[in-house]
């Protein structure tokens, strides 16, 4: 089944591409990253696929809340 917040190809190759982002900043930077990604799906929600853009913006926002929790 293709999942339209985190398709397979996002997952191709030994690591995850996001896991590589992270580990490619700072945590402060990636925290960063995250919230702006959270802004950025939220804003234009409306413009698009609404369902599935509150649905990137609540995988982003989970992917925060993991950081503080951690």
């Amino acid at each position: 089944m293709n999942d339209p917040v985190n398709p397979s190809h996002y997952k191709d190759g030994a690591i995850e591409c996001i896991d590589a982002i992270e580990s490619s900043m700072t945590p402060e930077a990636f925290a960063g990253y995250c919230k702006g990604n959270v802004q950025k799906y939220i804003w234009r929600y409306e413009k698009k696929d609404a369902l599935t853009g509150l649905k990137k913006a609540r995988w982003y926002l989970d992917r925060l809340i993991s950081l503080y929790e951690d």
